[in-house]
This record gives structure tokens, sequence and C-alpha cells, in this order.
């Protein structure tokens, strides 16, 4: 085995069809995507070049910036809401609770569920006459909170955001479940020798998930920028823009529109940020790695 992989031809062998395969699909699309946002293109005539207009023109979008605005709503409440409850949850659940696999298996379960059964699932909860949030604040005499969630332009972003922090909660908790998970025999010992818990969670389990918590973060944030499908369920951008985030502002100027060059100006500038967002927390992550030793 250490032969193999010291042999730098075989290596290339292998990764060379995933590269390849990685390149059509990924690179491929994002530099057809770069060049269609430098035309002004219906996506049947004849294309005109135009350069920068398109970027330009973005500058001025109201509706892509507030779509911007709604993305960091989202991002916020993923990293508040979604990530301390995952972490919360994997300790409990690895601090040898009985039923662990059982508990492991519930909260994974809205991962599994199609994006649609969610969202189908979620606008039956906010119904303003028969869904359970109206019905049980007013069953604990809250009569004046009670709205129309998904159509009430100051709730409508939070509201479309839960469904996506319960949906993918599970995932983040199992992420640091098998972190924290993997080394219990350093646990173990470290008991042995008197650890108490602080001392535990401060130098064996925050170096342990730390790795994985920057795994987990960095697909929050990215998702972020990425989030579509379950929004667009709920509430298709509206009302008024208020819950429009930049991929469905994109889809729509692209598929509604025919605008592709603009609508792919706004694919770069999406990808632009995630990959901001990625080397942000990079650096973030290696500084809290670099206190922790």
């Amino acid at each position: 085995m250490n032969k193999m992989m010291s042999n730098k031809k075989a290596i290339a062998i292998f990764i060379l069809p995933t590269f390849l395969i990685f390149s059509m699909v990924i690179l491929v699309t994002i530099v057809s995507s770069g060049v269609i946002s430098l035309l002004d293109w219906n996506g049947m005539g004849e294309a005109k070049f135009v350069g920068i207009k398109n970027y330009q023109a973005l500058l001025h979008d109201k509706v892509f910036r507030s779509a911007i605005g709604n993305s960091f709503v989202f991002l916020a409440c993923t990293l508040i809401l979604q990530l301390p409850t995952a972490v919360i949850l994997a300790v409990l659940i690895a601090d040898c609770v009985r039923g662990e696999k059982l508990y492991r298996t519930i909260y994974f379960i809205p991962v599994i569920i199609m994006t649609s059964v969610t969202g189908q699932l979620w606008m039956k909860l906010y119904d303003p006459l028969i869904g359970l949030v109206n019905q049980f604040l007013g069953a604990v005499h809250l009569e004046q909170l009670q709205r129309n969630w998904l159509f009430d332009k100051k709730t409508v972003m939070i509201a479309a955001t839960l469904p996506s922090v319960w949906q993918w909660m599970g995932y983040h908790m199992l992420i640091v479940f098998f972190a924290i998970h993997s080394d219990k025999e350093i646990y173990e010992a470290a008991q042995i020798d008197g650890a108490g818990r602080f001392r535990l969670a401060w130098n064996i389990t925050m170096p342990n998930i730390m790795p994985m918590l920057k795994v987990s973060v960095t697909f929050m944030v990215v998702g972020s920028m990425k989030a579509f499908d379950l929004i667009y369920i709920l509430t298709e951008g509206g009302p008024v823009h208020a819950s429009e985030v930049p991929t469905i502002t994109m889809y729509k100027t692209i598929f509604s529109k025919y605008h592709y060059g603009p609508g792919s100006a706004m694919a770069m500038v999406i990808v632009g940020i995630c990959l901001f967002y990625a080397l942000v927390v990079n650096r973030l992550f290696k500084k809290a790695e670099e206190r922790l030793e």
C-alpha cells in the first residue's frame, strides 16, 4: 500500500478520471457561465458582447442587493440556531445516552425527507387558520402574535429559513457526533487520570471536533448563498421579494425573463461569494486551532 501511495504516476492515473469528470461538470460550467455573463443574450437569438455591463447593472439592481441581504439573514439563522443545537445534541447523545442509535436516526430523518415534502409540511404548520404555530399561540393566549407568517414581510424570511434549519440540523449533529465518538478511548483515559468535564471539553472535545466544525460551518455559509428549493416551494421569493435569495433572483432572471447575461453574472457573483466565504472560514478556524494548541 505504501509503495503504491509513493508512486506518483499511479496516483495521477487513478485521479485523472475523477478530475476529468469534475472539470466537465464544474469547471466547464463555471467558465461557460462567465462567458455568457459578458453577453446580452436571450438564449435563442444572436448574442451581443457587452463586457462588464451586466456586472455594473447588478450594483444598481435593488432586487439582487435585497436578495444578498436575505442570504445574510439565512446565514445568521443557521449559525445561531442550527450549529449550537447540533453541537449540543451531538455532545448529549455521545455522552453514553441510552438509545443512542434511535436518537441519531430520529434526528437524521428530516435530512432524508424530500424537500418538496418538507416544504408542504411547513406550509401547513404556518397556515394562518389551521396551522399549529398560530394554534399554539392561541392556546397560550398570545393571539396578538398570530399572523400569516409566509405573507408578512417582517417575518417571512425567518419563517422560510427555519424549515431549512430543522431539515439539516441532524446532518450537522451527525458530523459532530462522529468527531466526538471517534476517540472514545482518549476520554476514558483522561477520566481515569482525573480530568473533569471542563478539562475534557476544552482539551479533548474542542480539538477533536474543530475540523468537523469547520466542515459544518463551511457547508452552512456556502449553503446560505446556494439556498433555493425550500424557499422557492414556501414563498417563491415573495411577498414583494421579501424572501428572495440570490439563487431565486438568478433563476427568475434566466428562466422567466430570458436574460441570460445578467442571470449568468448573478451566478458568477454567487460563486465568488461562496469562495470568499470558504476562505474566510478556513482562515478563522486555522487561527482557532492554533489557539487550542
